[in-house]
């Protein structure tokens, strides 16, 4: 039985070059194939073949387009074109940031570009249905999963769903510019971002393209999705992360590679650790990545002026899928700023990356899912909503010296609804990270920020993720606070308390006001280890808890006043001596006689 397919031609072609072509198709595919003949002048010359699915292009056009690709270098600027004035980023005051899916299109056909040409035989599909930025496709049975498909417009999606009959996809852009019986075709290429130092503070959506009114110039792109690290290629991790926080660096200590849970209900401040943690970043070269997904776009600018007027954004890139973006661009996002985190593990660097918030990520795939109709299972979410985060925090780690030596931390947030932690996505989360910080709404609501409950928080990691010097100071924390917080619940049903008890709870409410900090005022790691050093060895027993914090920031800045040095040496050093901890407790007790005189 002959194939029937389309044939078009560009001017006037004889019957012995048609049949030719016959011919040479039926050597090519073992039957005969029956043309349909339709002119087209944008070929320019040669021919356009469609048979089964497949597009045989052979015309001049094509081979302009690719002289065109070979002349254009890897290095081509996305230009002012893509940055429309539309594009933009301001402050909190200012006009929020916004993408046209015109701009959207440009970008990823640009992407396209700067790429290997198309082949000259693809494939092609026809839409049967559309509807709420979800397509399904008629064809296309060789597409990848992920991979990046055409549509007429500019109009670019991604395949989801691959069946014996066809694909569902989700759309990037132009979702009412897509109709049924339209023509898709496949790219050969799964959905990539650009990657590299130029990334560093820039703010971009998840596929790449600039909201900061400034063109973009990659020379490198990483596929979204990539498979992670193996066993062999990691090292166990043994280096600090500071996050600046004396409660969490001193009781739940993050390691360069490690995954830790941000973990609480709504305005508990679990953003504010996450921000503090890239502002500690500065000057120890480690290339942060902020994501919010879903996030408002008012919160996301002042978020934006913050790191910006600490100076964090020189290594810092922000990737925003908003509120207001498609649920495919919310869902793409923590990949695609995985790709560009991933990328400095690789070349050798230290990277830090914040997933704000995954709970918001898991509603937005389920969204998607539940459109292309796959089975919904526990509370709407599909059977793989474990997969989807597994997949994503498992390319965090530590690589070997062999592999270059390079980590990626990663901190996902995580909202939970009336501290419900055993609710499904928290419990998803919990069971694939190394440990949590889990924030306390009534600790906050009290004034303790931040509001770390040391019960419910651990550290998988631990003491293998901290210096000497904190490990010396810090070893009795997590059981003296514990011991207060137990006491502290039976002092309140008894007027008669001992001594013993008395001192426990004294001591306790001390430590409670060392460990309050106020936002975007990270310590550093001496200046942590000295202000433990003098509430565990006793030095403040004397002093009120309510002067406790006022002491503390007049001792700082009393040590850097007269030995400086000091704190340098600790610093570089990780550790102090027997003479540099007698140095401390003089520095401690001279400042205690100045403040009595």
């Amino acid at each position: 039985m002959a194939l029937k397919g389309e044939l078009y031609i560009a001017g006037p072609f004889d019957e012995e070059q048609i049949g030719s072509i016959r011919k040479h198709f039926a050597e090519l595919l073992g039957q005969e194939v029956v043309f349909e003949i339709k002119k087209n002048d944008g070929l320019i010359g040669g021919f356009l073949a469609i048979i089964d699915g497949k597009v045989y292009d052979a015309s001049f056009a094509y081979r302009i387009k690719e002289a065109q690709h070979a002349l254009v270098s890897s290095n081509v600027s996305l230009g002012a074109e893509i940055c429309a004035e539309d594009v933009k980023i301001t402050g909190a005051a200012g006009k929020p940031f916004h993408s046209s899916a015109k701009d959207i299109g440009a970008v990823l056909k640009n992407r396209l570009r700067t790429c290997e040409a198309k082949p000259a035989v693809y494939e092609y599909g026809t839409v049967t249905s559309v509807g709420d930025g979800v397509v399904r496709i008629e064809g296309l049975s060789h597409t990848r999963y992920g991979e990046q498909i055409s549509f007429d417009n500019d109009v670019y999606g991604m395949t989801m769903d691959l069946e014996m009959d066809g694909v569902g996809a989700v759309l990037l852009n132009g979702q009412d510019s897509v109709h049924v019986g339209e023509r898709v075709y496949g790219t050969g290429r799964v959905v990539e971002v650009p990657v590299g130092d130029e990334l560093l503070g820039r703010v971009i959506n998840p596929i790449g393209m600039p909201l900061d009114n400034r063109s973009l110039s990659a020379g490198r792109y990483r596929p979204v999705e990539s498979p992670a690290p193996r066993i062999i290629d990691r090292q166990a991790v043994n280096e600090p992360l500071m996050t600046g926080l004396l409660a969490v660096d001193g009781i739940i200590p993050i390691g360069r590679g490690q995954r830790e849970l941000i973990i609480g209900d709504r305005q508990t401040g679990k953003t504010t650790i996450a921000v503090d943690t890239i502002i500690n970043q500065r000057g120890k070269h480690v290339c942060c990545v902020y994501v919010a997904i879903g996030q408002k776009l008012s919160t996301v600018a002042q978020i934006y002026e913050t790191l910006r007027s600490a100076g964090a954004m020189d290594y810092t890139t922000i990737v925003i899928a908003s509120a207001s973006d498609c649920a495919a661009m919310q869902y793409l996002a923590p990949y695609a700023g995985c790709a560009i985190a991933e990328q400095f593990m690789y070349d050798g660097k230290d990277a830090l990356i914040i997933y704000d918030d995954l709970s918001k990520h898991a509603v937005a795939y389920r969204a998607m899912s539940l459109l292309l109709h796959r089975p919904p299972g526990r509370e709407a979410y599909p059977g793989d909503v474990f997969y989807l985060h597994s997949r994503l925090l498992e390319r965090a780690g530590h690589l070997s010296e062999a592999q270059g030596g390079g980590s990626l931390t990663a901190l996902p947030i995580v909202e939970t609804m009336a501290s419900d932690i055993s609710a499904y996505i928290p419990t998803n989360v919990i069971s694939i990270t190394d440990g949590q910080i889990y924030l306390e709404p009534e600790l906050f609501h009290s004034g303790i920020r931040p509001a770390v409950n040391v019960g419910l928080s651990v550290s998988r990691v631990g003491s293998a993720a901290q210096k000497k010097a904190m490990r010396r100071v810090a070893k009795k924390l997590r059981l003296t606070l514990a011991q207060y917080r137990e006491l502290q619940i039976f002092a309140q049903f008894g007027s008669d308390i001992d001594s013993v008890t008395k001192s426990i709870l004294d001591n306790g409410d001390r430590l409670t006001e060392t460990l309050k900090q106020n936002q975007h005022e990270p310590l550093q790691m001496s200046e942590q280890v000295f202000l433990l050093y003098a509430v565990m060895n006793g030095f403040l027993n004397d002093i009120p808890s309510a002067f406790v914090r006022p002491f503390q920031k007049g001792l700082l800045q009393y040590v850097h006043r007269t030995t400086p040095s000091l704190l340098d040496e600790i610093e570089d050093a990780g550790d102090f001596s027997e003479e540099q901890e007698a140095q401390m407790r003089a520095c401690i007790e001279d400042y205690q006689l100045l403040c009595k005189s």
